[in-house]
């Protein structure tokens, strides 16, 4: 089974490299981005009967720096291209 796992900062953590792509997009003349944060995607693939737990458990312990990030586990279909 294939996992993607979404990694992201919580809100009022500071974001510098979210600040600096940001500041690129106005100085090359992008109107209308009010924010950007950047974040990164995990995609794994794991026996189809590990458990939700187990997922949680590696996000919690390797995954994701629980302080400052949160995290989004989508399990999916074997059809949808990785």
């Amino acid at each position: 089974m294939k996992v993607r796992i979404l990694v992201r900062l919580k809100p009022g953590v500071l974001d510098p490299q979210g600040r600096a792509v940001h500041h690129s997009l106005e100085h090359l003349g992008f109107d209308g981005v009010e924010d950007v944060r950047i974040g990164r995607m995990i995609e794994m693939e794991v026996a189809d009967d590990t458990s939700d737990d187990a997922l949680d458990t590696m996000c919690r312990q390797l995954l994701a720096n629980m302080v400052i990030e949160d995290y989004v586990i989508e399990r999916l279909n074997q059809a949808e291209p990785v």
